[in-house]
């Protein structure tokens, strides 16, 4: 049996969308390259799977009002396979992985999920809460033993067949594909009922607690506004609503630009937090990937690879990081919050890490340990050493 090849859908720079299912209903979809080797036709996922897990719950903290997502299941998900085993490596005889053929991007529903299956309303094949959060007002309200079901969806965003990598290994081309993914899906996901936010991201390195070295991110569709973008919303409310297009200018006529393009610039903030912390930012307002323009994606394939590559030049080794795309709530702040991405690593020396204790962890009080200005300057000296990416 194969995938029903008509169902493709051609996106932007020549991806196409090839939709499908696993043997326990979730959701697979495959993003073939522009100029893509592989045919058509795709193998079904014939593998005996358990059903899928039931809906976590949420608990809400009072004194914070912030929800905790109490997700049991992913006590079970892998830890650092072998590479044979790798669960996100095309399936073969000996390895019953997660995707049934090869690929160029493979995007798929989390085995162990932190939210959903289920959501607000049914849809599809995903099943109603009986308590889904009632929308965003309800969630604001604080007070004891409060509990929903963790409604939402999250998905794994394979970047490559290969067994290791990150997104900076990647090609142009596929860099490009991969924004398209993320673009289709944060449509897709903003649509589902009871989901509040969409976040792409990617964690690199085991350092930062990742347990498959496979080229990989994750997109998490949460049933809330996260308490950070509802702290930049605040501060929104306590400035002006372009506020994000002030901070822009005002590093763009400063010293901690590391990299500009025609769409996009790059630069370490004047309050970094981390040893290693760039912010990405689109030049004109865009509240998430849907909205971009073909051009502004184009652009940012190369000049995203290239900064993640000079990240990388810093040290002998490859650096840890988290890459953190924050996108604007689906229905609130739209207007305001502009797309960007904040990659931050805890390296502050070839062999130190900066982990989080006291100050820190316990009060959210941070301490810098290097001046952003030099970050800036170390992190240009180290683009210098990486070529324009062009392939």
């Amino acid at each position: 049996m194969n995938t029903d090849a008509t169902r493709a859908t051609l996106l932007g720079a020549g991806v196409v969308k090839r939709p499908t299912r696993l043997a326990d209903g979730r959701e697979l979809i495959y993003y073939d390259d522009p100029g893509t080797t592989l045919g058509e036709e795709r193998a079904v996922d014939a593998r005996p799977l358990d059903p899928r897990p039931a809906t976590a719950s949420m608990r809400q903290d009072p004194l914070t009002g912030d929800w905790i997502s109490i997700a049991s299941n992913r006590q079970n998900r892998a830890f650092l396979p072998p590479a044979h085993l790798d669960p996100l490596s095309p399936q073969t005889p000996t390895n019953p992985s997660e995707i049934p053929s090869t690929y160029d991007v493979a995007v798929f529903e989390n085995k162990s999920p932190s939210f959903g299956p289920a959501l607000a309303a049914a849809t599809g094949d995903a099943p109603a809460a009986d308590d889904a959060p009632l929308g965003v007002d309800d969630l604001a309200q604080i007070g004891l033993n409060r509990t929903r079901t963790s409604v939402g969806r999250c998905e794994v965003v394979c970047f490559s067949p290969a067994h290791e990598g990150s997104f900076g290994t990647q090609s142009v081309v596929r860099a490009r594909t991969v924004i398209e993914a993320w673009a289709d899906r944060t449509a897709a996901l903003s649509a589902l009922p009871g989901v509040e936010q969409v976040f792409p991201f990617e964690n690199r390195g085991q350092e930062i607690g990742v347990t498959l070295p496979h080229p990989h991110g994750q997109i998490y569709a949460y049933p809330y506004v996260t308490p950070r973008t509802r702290r930049t919303l605040d501060a929104v409310a306590r400035t002006s609503p372009d506020l994000f297009a002030r901070i822009l200018d005002s590093e763009r006529a400063g010293g901690r630009m590391v990299l500009e393009g025609e769409h996009w610039s790059a630069y370490v903030p004047f309050a970094a937090r981390w040893p290693i912390e760039v912010h990405l930012v689109p030049h004109r307002h865009v509240a998430d990937f849907a909205e971009t323009t073909d051009a502004e994606r184009t652009e940012l394939a190369p000049l995203y690879l290239r900064l993640l590559r000079g990240v990388d030049a810093l040290y002998d080794t490859p650096t840890p990081y988290i890459a953190a795309w924050h996108q604007a709530p689906v229905r609130v702040g739209r207007d305001s919050l502009r797309l960007h991405l904040e990659l931050t690593s805890p390296r502050r020396a070839a062999d130190k890490l900066k982990y989080l204790a006291g100050s820190e962890a316990a009060m959210g009080a941070w301490i810098g340990d290097v001046t952003p200005e030099a970050q800036a300057e170390r992190l240009r000296a180290a683009l210098e050493t990486v070529p324009e990416v062009t392939a």
